[in-house]
């Protein structure tokens, strides 16, 4: 019985421990549980926290990629401005240039030494100017290329392919000045002899006279009749080179030449053009009274243009300043010598001549206007042809001028009217003579007879 009992107290103890021993071991596989899930769940906390971080660093690194784009492209846009400022400081420095230039050239047509000075130092300055702009554009270059590479060594390239016609037009416009230097050096050396000779200022003593040996070989030394011919020759040849242009200029002009041919002789009572041949002989009409004009006044030491009486106080000074004048300025160029000294004596002739020769209405007919006139007018001398023409015609007549009363005695000057005798040493003939009479025994036209149309010429009777 004892025995029993003591199993069946063994059997509730046991039973007890296992009721009480059951729980506490689910409750142990669930702390287990829960600490593995707990675990799991960190773990993945874990993993997409890193996940977002990458994602972060991602984002973080394309927006530094996207501040490094556009500072570049920012970058790009400030180069880009700055070489569009400095081409257009570079288009204005030539600008500039090219204007200063021109000054220069205009100071040279009238003569202004004032002017001159200015003129070049402000072309000095703007070619400065752009030596700067090429320096500051070399060291850009430079700044850009640096670590650039092959990158680098191509917009160089590119950037000198642009530099280059700007760097030659620079190069072209140095020459261009040192062209000019010589030429004003060239000038200064005219002018120097030009003031020498004082454009016939007569009784002046003691000046120097400055001949090249170049030039000295082709004048005499002292006057001859022979010069006086050959210097008439040149007057002859310059009036029918003046005469042709004027005819040409008034057939473009659509005048009637039979008209104007009529209306120059019953302006001047001349008759030595028939009716019959004023068309055919216009240029002989034309001719003659050109020649009629500009010699008005030759038997005058200064053409009547002021009182002078040097020719009869001081006759042998007189003689030897005419030639002298005459050597001094046989070899010049008229246009250079009236741009250098327009309103001296052979200035103030052509002036004269001009106004005398070219009525206003026939210069408005044949040109337009009358700005010729104005500027002869103002004391200038126009740079055209047809004015260049003119000066060729009045040099070569006052050479012959200051020949004539360079020569003792001085030659005789006439003028044939209709009806006088006919003298082939002194007179050309229109018409061809036919047998060795030569015209002899002929008389100088007169109208509606057919008889010798003769031109005036200056003859030299010792």
């Amino acid at each position: 019985m004892s025995t029993r009992i003591s199993n069946f107290s063994d059997l509730i103890q046991r039973v007890t421990a296992s009721c009480l021993l059951h729980p506490l071991a689910s409750g142990r596989r669930d702390a287990d549980e829960f600490s593995v899930h707990c675990a799991g769940n960190e773990s993945e906390d874990e993993r997409y926290k890193s996940e977002e971080e990458e994602e972060e660093e991602e984002e973080e690194d394309k927006e530094r990629e996207r501040v490094r784009v556009c500072d570049g492209a920012a970058e790009d846009d400030r180069r880009v401005v700055e070489m569009a400022m400095l081409v257009g400081e570079v288009f204005d420095a030539v600008s500039a240039v090219k204007a200063a230039y021109v000054r220069l050239q205009e100071a040279h047509c009238p003569w202004d030494p004032d002017k001159m000075r200015v003129a070049d130092v402000a072309v000095v300055a703007e070619l400065r100017r752009l030596g700067v702009l090429r320096e500051r554009f070399r060291r850009s270059v430079g700044r850009e290329c640096v670590g650039g590479g092959r990158g680098g060594r191509r917009l160089g390239a590119t950037v000198r392919e642009v530099v280059a016609p700007y760097e030659a037009a620079v190069e072209e416009l140095k020459r261009e000045v040192k062209a000019k230097d010589a030429e004003v050096e060239n000038l200064r050396e005219k002018l120097r002899t030009a003031t020498n000779l004082n454009c016939g200022s007569g009784g002046k003593k003691g000046r120097s006279r400055k001949v090249s040996c170049s030039q000295a070989s082709h004048v005499a030394a002292a006057p001859a009749p022979e010069i006086f011919q050959a210097t008439m020759t040149t007057v002859i040849e310059a009036s029918k080179s003046f005469t042709a242009l004027l005819l040409s200029l008034m057939r473009s002009a659509h005048w009637d030449i039979a008209a104007a041919v009529r209306s120059i002789e019953s302006a001047t009572n001349n008759d030595s053009t028939s009716a019959a041949g004023g068309s055919q002989h216009a240029k002989y009409a034309l001719e003659s009274y050109v020649s009629r004009k500009i010699f008005q006044g030759f038997d005058h030491e200064t053409f009547y243009m002021d009182g002078s009486l040097s020719s009869l106080l001081h006759p042998d000074q007189f003689r030897r300043d005419c030639f002298a004048h005459y050597r001094d300025m046989k070899a010049m160029d008229p246009i250079e010598l009236l741009g250098i000294l327009p309103t001296c004596q052979f200035g103030k002739f052509c002036s004269k001549k001009y106004l005398a020769i070219v009525h206003p209405k026939m210069e408005e007919s044949l040109f337009g206007d009358l700005d010729q006139r104005r500027q002869v007018l103002a004391g200038n001398h126009p740079r055209s042809q047809f004015y260049g023409e003119f000066s060729r015609l009045a040099k070569a007549v006052w050479l012959l001028h200051l020949l004539a009363f360079a020569l003792d005695p001085p030659p005789s000057h006439f003028e044939a009217s209709g009806g006088a005798e006919f003298h082939p040493q002194y007179m050309e003939s229109v018409v061809r003579f036919s047998g060795s009479h030569g015209g002899a025994g002929q008389v100088v036209g007169v109208r509606n007879e057919p008889r010798v149309q003769a031109r005036k010429r200056v003859g030299y009777q010792g």
